[in-house]
């Protein structure tokens, strides 16, 4: 009888202890136990991004200095950077200046205080490679906007310079340059 009894509470000591596992381990009473992970800083995608370092230079290399003038074409106008801008062009130019350039695009019937410049004309085409690489780089904007005067954008075209790269930007440039052959 003494052996039953001694089986018993051993029996009884081990069902407790797998019982308090069992609450522990299915989360019914939950421990936070303390890792290093929670207690360094971290940091979501995005949420606190690092400052560009003072006087530092995007990979590409500087896009443009100011005080040095407009940027000077570095980009050949091969068939290659052509292509890559026509595909540019079809993908964030085409909406406004539509497909031939000459600014009749799908958007374009909706602006109806500045249309989209006609890229095919001679006031276009004159302007300097960097002068236009500039122009799809910060957009033109208006400095007189009295609707939104802290914004410089007012609806003229916007800046791409997030939009695409400084190799892109040339190439779309290189691309313009072929709508004057088409005329």
């Amino acid at each position: 009888m003494r052996l039953l009894k001694q089986l018993l509470v051993v029996f009884l000591a081990l069902s407790v202890i797998a019982g308090a596992l069992m609450i522990f381990a299915f989360d019914v009473i939950k421990i936070d136990w303390i890792v290093f992970m929670e207690i360094q800083p971290s940091f979501d995608d995005q949420e606190e991004p690092l400052p560009v370092p003072a006087q530092s230079i995007p990979v590409d290399g500087p896009a443009y200095l100011p005080g040095m003038g407009e940027p000077v074409n570095p980009v050949p106008a091969d068939e290659v950077s052509v292509a890559r801008g026509a595909e540019l062009f079809a993908i964030h130019c085409q909406m406004c200046h539509g497909a031939d350039g000459r600014g009749t695009g799908t958007i374009a019937a909706f602006l109806v205080k500045k249309k989209p410049a006609d890229l095919t004309s001679a006031a276009v085409q004159s302007k300097s490679d960097g002068s236009m690489f500039l122009t799809i780089s910060y957009g033109i904007f208006n400095p007189n906007n009295s609707l939104f005067p802290d914004v410089k954008f007012s609806g003229q075209m916007p800046p791409l310079g997030e939009n695409l790269t400084i190799r892109e930007r040339w190439d779309v440039v290189n691309f313009l340059r072929t709508l004057r052959a088409a005329e």
